[in-house]
């Protein structure tokens, strides 16, 4: 059986790369289809696999200003040719899922999310996207058009695995498609309990603005208390700008490593996001720590209220710090927050995949 791997961007190392990371793993011999490739921003991950690239890899500023040729995605992702293939996977948030295949092969599409700005956050994408006057007038209509084709893209997968029970229902909802969960996954032999936690809070990720790490700095202009800030991204200057309190600390990307000992070490992991999903929450929890969650989206998934976190109701700097000063974190039990986290280990993910593959494509033979 011919398999090939489809990725939207390969141009930054998130929770989207870690999927694909795993999903090259368990099909190694499976080359990776995607619009563009920043080698630089992905450094030495993917440097040894079969990388295949749209021509918006070769046009100007192709690789870092992929977003400037939005309109040219879909005759980017429909110009590959997987004929040759049996069976196509899509990691997918945005165009994967739009591939053209041999009729004879099966698709199967891991949605990541119905296209955020196409969908639930269009009209905050507009108000944040920084797109200069005139071409923002210009933009909606783009959108609609895209709205069109992502649509039908949608249409193409034989089957959808969506992340969460969260993007289960937005994939009911958007593309009127059904859809199986199979949970994303924490590494979790990757990350220890410490034997000591410090007196400071962790936000850490991508620092881009529809994760709302704008309100956790707000609140702790506020707070009395050390927050760490560990990540990059567009909107970590205006994070900066933001920033009034002395005990705000920006450390910018820091290699895994150390992220893994803030992570242990801290006395919460903040996760102001309404994320499909979230990743780094369980890799805080991996490490023993507890959660101090926006309670919406795959957080709910994850996160057990007063056993491995806790949860604010509105995403606002007044909510959040009601929650963190009637929080205690020495109530909460590093080593049941970890067991929890283990039920999200990576080889639960790969062995429910591996049973879906092997299900539907006897199911399709």
């Amino acid at each position: 059986m011919k398999v090939a791997i489809v990725h939207d961007f390969l141009t930054q190392l998130g929770g989207a790369e870690k999927v694909l990371e795993v999903l090259s793993e368990m099909f190694p011999e499976a080359p990776i289809y995607t619009i563009a490739y920043n080698e630089k921003k992905t450094g030495s991950v993917f440097g040894k696999k079969d990388i295949r690239t749209s021509s918006v890899q070769k046009m100007p500023f192709g690789v870092t200003k992929y977003k400037w040729y939005l309109n040219y995605m879909p005759t980017a992702i429909e110009s590959f040719d997987l004929s040759e293939y049996d069976l196509v996977i899509s990691n997918c948030s945005a165009f994967a899922k739009g591939v053209i295949i041999n009729p004879n092969a099966t698709h199967i599409c891991y949605l990541l999310a119905p296209t955020r700005y196409l969908w639930n956050e269009t009209h905050y994408y507009l108000k944040t996207a920084g797109i200069p006057w005139p071409v923002d007038k210009l933009v909606p209509f783009s959108l609609t058009r895209l709205r069109n084709w992502d649509y039908l893209a949608a249409k193409r997968p034989d089957y959808i695995i969506s992340i969460s029970q969260e993007i289960q229902k937005r994939t009911e909802k958007y593309y009127h498609r059904d859809s199986e969960v199979i949970y994303p996954f924490v590494n979790g032999a990757n990350f220890k309990i410490s034997e000591k936690t410090e007196d400071y809070y962790l936000i850490a990720g991508r620092m881009v603005p529809y994760k709302r790490n704008d309100i956790v700095v707000e609140a702790f202009n506020k707070l009395d208390l050390s927050l760490k800030v560990v990540g990059d991204g567009y909107g970590l200057s205006d994070l900066k700008k933001l920033a009034k309190s002395e005990k705000i600390e920006f450390l910018g990307r820091v290699p895994d490593s150390d992220l893994k000992k803030y992570l242990s070490s801290c006395k919460a992991f903040i996760f102001p996001s309404d994320e499909d999903f979230g990743i780094v929450p369980l890799e805080a929890m991996a490490s023993g720590r507890p959660v101090v969650a926006y309670k919406k989206g795959g957080a709910l998934e994850t996160i057990k209220d007063g056993t491995t976190g806790v949860f604010f109701d509105e995403q606002s700097p007044e909510s959040l710090i009601k929650c963190i000063e009637k929080f205690r974190p020495e109530k909460y039990n590093p080593y049941d927050i970890r067991e929890h986290a283990m039920s999200f280990d990576r080889s639960v993910f790969k062995r429910r995949f591996k049973s879906f593959v092997d299900k539907h494509i006897s199911t399709n033979n």
